[in-house]
């Protein structure tokens, strides 16, 4: 009897007892807020059904909480079956590194002001999905960015300058969207890292500004707008840049008096209006992609190096150019 009731006593001690998984709580009160606001303004998906204000924000699907300070650093919201705009709560995480909002095509509206506020944030990705609007100027506040994906949306106007403001930028992705005007001239004025650009599948017109030249890119992708000129400035034995896709423009230039880079891997010049013939220089570079078809080329194709790996889709539709993998010179 007496050990029957010392169990019910201690039984009853430990039900009044605050229950662990709510007195551990990592997750900043505020940043909990902040999420239950934003999963209201986006309608309560099942996608963020985790999000449950009983349970610690730091365990929910989707965010991710410093090891150090609790405070959310992460949200990355993908492959949702969502609807909507996205909300200026995002702005309100200070403490936020990295936002995305990927593969989401009933993602609406403009990118919102809000997101200059996220001072410390060091990933942008709203790629894949609805958004219309400008590529706005308030991102170059972002001091900390290091990589801004705003690629296969519907986002419309001019390339804002302001972006060569971002010092740490390694990458700037704003491809597949339907961004009209010219590159800005700022983008050859990018200090502390180079970033790649991705400006494909656009409606760019005009040069590509010359003060390009004066950077060392990795990665250069201007194809399938309606840009112009000579690009020629951009190679050079100097440069290392790799992978070069400047096809279906309207790029007219010498390709015989081209110096490419050691480093050049991939190329693609094709449908454009490139003249002249192909380098023998051309052989001593390890590609893995060639594509000059659809220009005004002539003379033989050198023979040596990878130039032949590639089949006649690479070379065909030129004014005169002949020699292997094309029928032989006559």
């Amino acid at each position: 009897m007496k050990i029957h009731l010392l169990f019910i006593v201690s039984l009853s001690l430990l039900l009044s007892l605050p229950s662990p998984s709510l007195s551990a709580e990592r997750c900043n009160p505020h940043d909990k807020k902040v999420l239950l606001r934003i999963k209201a303004d986006l309608g309560n998906p099942y996608h963020l059904a985790s999000w449950n204000p009983n349970t610690d924000c730091c365990d929910w699907y989707v965010v991710e909480c410093s090891s150090t300070t609790n405070r959310i650093i992460s949200l990355t919201v993908f492959q949702a079956n969502i609807s909507g705009q996205i909300p200026p709560a995002v702005g309100n995480l200070p403490y936020l590194e990295e936002l995305e909002f990927h593969h989401i095509t009933n993602l609406t509206g403009q990118i919102p002001s809000a997101i200059a506020k996220l001072k410390n944030l060091k990933e942008l990705r709203l790629s894949f999905t609805n958004l219309s609007g400008p590529v706005p100027s308030f991102l170059s506040q972002l001091k900390n960015l290091t990589l801004l994906e705003l690629n296969y949306n519907q986002l419309t106007g001019t390339i804002p300058p302001s972006i060569a403001k971002l010092t740490n930028l390694l990458a700037v992705h704003l491809d597949r969207n339907q961004l009209t005007g010219e590159i800005p001239v700022e983008f050859g004025k990018f200090t502390g890292s180079t970033p790649d650009l991705h400006l494909s599948h656009n409606q760019l017109t005009g040069s590509v500004p010359k003060s390009l030249g004066s950077l060392n890119f990795t990665t250069l992708d201007f194809s399938r707008n309606k840009l112009e000129g000579d690009i020629s400035f951009l190679f050079g034995t100097n440069k290392t840049i790799q992978i070069v896709d400047f096809s279906r423009n309207l790029f007219e230039f010498d390709l015989s008096k081209v110096k490419f880079p050691a480093s050049l891997t991939s190329l693609d010049l094709n449908h454009n209006k490139i003249f002249g013939n192909l380098p023998a220089s051309l052989t001593s570079l390890n590609f893995q992609y060639l594509n000059v078809s659809y220009n005004r080329l002539c003379g033989q194709i050198p023979q040596g190096g990878k130039l032949q790996t590639f089949d006649i889709y690479s070379y065909f539709h030129n004014k005169c150019l002949c020699g292997s993998p094309l029928p032989a010179c006559k």
